[in-house]
């Protein structure tokens, strides 16, 4: 594949993505950090994975639209897209939200979509994996099917909603020197492998999750554990202690070209503001 000429802004823009924002705490998190994030990094572009903001499960229209008025550019989902009925329509709308582009072609919404800033122009894709997933496709088949409809991006990031670590790995690996980032999503544990492969991709396994540190990747501890000793079902709620932010920031040097990939972990700022 042909790389996009550069634009003018192209090595000096940055990406942010945050991580699976968890609930209601969750999106009150990512609102009263966003604000100090743009002071301290001024990310060219903030990418947000949105398939748990609605009480755990899933997206609505209504918080979506939250998400773009706070200066989110696009937003990306996972496994539980389809949890709420009335997302159906908004997916086949024109804002850019994407869910698994691996997903069949009959279901709503689209896997890629593209955002322009400071002329330059962001690919953004969304993968399932397919191992503990249920995706109808599978993901390194179709990226390539993906990648071939951003064709006039100038930066390309691709969040792989994954469960297996070995697909997220193997991904990057697959994509290096093609894309700007690689980052993984769906497992809500950041780790501990950010860097830049040697063809110029930015990689993490997983960028970790926005909402309660405090719970079980979300869920109220005493539930969660219940749920494991007992094995038995046990009604999950999202928990409401210590909220962090999770995500990285990306900085580029060219055309779907990587400088650096750092984490961003931040907790909540006390008294959020959103709450009152």
């Amino acid at each position: 594949m042909a790389e996009p000429e550069a634009s003018a802004g192209a090595s000096g823009s940055s990406i942010l993505f945050v991580g699976d924002v968890v609930g209601g705490l969750g999106r009150r998190t990512l609102l009263d950090c966003l604000p100090v994030l743009r002071e301290r990094h001024a990310p060219t572009f903030v990418v947000v994975n949105g398939e748990n903001a609605a009480g755990g499960l899933g997206i609505t229209p209504k918080i979506a639209e939250q998400m773009f008025s706070a200066g989110v550019d696009a937003i990306t989902l996972g496994n539980h897209t389809y949890h709420r009925r009335e997302i159906f329509p908004y997916l086949d709308s024109d804002r850019p939200i994407v869910r698994p582009a691996n997903y069949l072609r009959s279901q709503p919404g689209r896997g890629v979509c593209m955002v322009e800033k400071d002329g330059v122009r962001l690919g953004v894709v969304n993968l399932s994996g397919n191992l503990y997933l249920r995706a109808g496709r599978s993901a390194f088949t179709e990226v390539e099917v993906a990648l071939s409809e951003l064709g006039e991006a100038d930066q390309i990031l691709l969040d792989m909603h994954a469960e297996a670590t070995s697909e997220k790995i193997a991904m990057g690996w697959h994509l290096d020197g093609r894309v700007t980032a690689v980052v993984g999503t769906h497992t809500h544990v950041p780790t501990a492998d950010a860097r830049v492969l040697p063809g110029g991709t930015a990689y993490i396994t997983d960028v970790g999750m926005t909402g309660p540190r405090g719970g079980v990747i979300g869920v109220k501890r005493d539930q969660a554990i219940e749920s494991l000793l007992t094995q038995m079902p046990v009604r999950f709620e999202t928990s409401e202690e210590d909220p962090w932010l999770m995500g990285v920031l990306v900085r580029c040097s060219g055309p779907r070209r990587a400088a650096s990939i750092e984490q961003v972990l931040m907790p909540r700022p006390p008294q959020g503001a959103t709450d009152r």
